[in-house]
């Protein structure tokens, strides 16, 4: 199955999902975006009065490091909001595209610590920090710009469905040996999934823009 196939699949996989385990209302301009993804539903006790919980989808603990061999995890990006995808540095396909798209989006919002972008290999044992941070150079990527580099076994689970709803693998029958979804993943301050978009498409970018305009804005 093609990369691009793949892209396909999973947002339309995950757009069936989200519809399944949240109220599908789209948002709009004045109202906030959705929390994705499955929800559990917990009752307790405070002071003898019967509370109701919700608990949402959030991604998993992780370890990881960036460019400049940093450690990053959750506590890194404690109170941020960030998109997050998967790529690698010697991929021959969708990778470029993904990357000059994110481009745009990290130049945006450059000059405003609330966000960041963070990028996960899927091709840790090449794609070294040393390697994660000439790309970065080369790619003229802000500050604001994480490339994460892991444990393979780390980095694919938090790709699928227990992290950002996408998709990473190694196959050695795909172009550049590895398989893996083109998605960027908007996260919130809260680790909770708020949109999916299709990173090889341009047009999507001004819809992202605005997505973390509002998620600045209204949360």
């Amino acid at each position: 199955m093609s990369t691009y196939s793949r892209i396909g699949i999973v947002v339309t996989l995950f757009s069936f999902l989200a519809c399944q385990f949240i109220a599908c209302t789209p948002s709009s301009p004045s109202g906030p975006l959705p929390i994705l993804g499955e929800r559990d539903i917990m009752e307790r006790n405070k002071d003898g009065v019967k509370v109701i919980d919700t608990l949402y989808h959030t991604i998993p603990d992780f370890t990881l490091l960036d460019q400049d061999s940093s450690i990053v995890s959750k506590k890194t990006l404690k109170g941020k909001i960030y998109l997050a995808d998967f790529f690698f540095t010697r991929c021959p396909t969708i990778c470029p595209i993904t990357s000059r798209n994110l481009l745009k989006v990290a130049k945006h919002f450059a000059d405003d610590p609330r966000i960041v972008i963070v990028s996960h290999t899927v091709d840790p044992k090449y794609d070294r920090p040393y390697v994660l941070k000439r790309y970065a150079t080369e790619l003229g990527a802000p500050s604001n710009w994480l490339f994460l580099n892991g444990p393979k076994t780390e980095l694919y689970k938090l790709a699928g469905a227990d992290g950002y709803f996408s998709f990473a693998q190694e196959d050695p029958n795909a172009p550049g040996g590895f398989d893996h979804s083109g998605a960027f993943t908007l996260v919130d301050t809260a680790f909770r999934i708020r949109a999916v978009y299709d990173g090889t498409k341009t047009d999507s970018i001004p819809k992202i823009i605005a997505d973390i305009q509002l998620l600045l804005n209204k949360g």
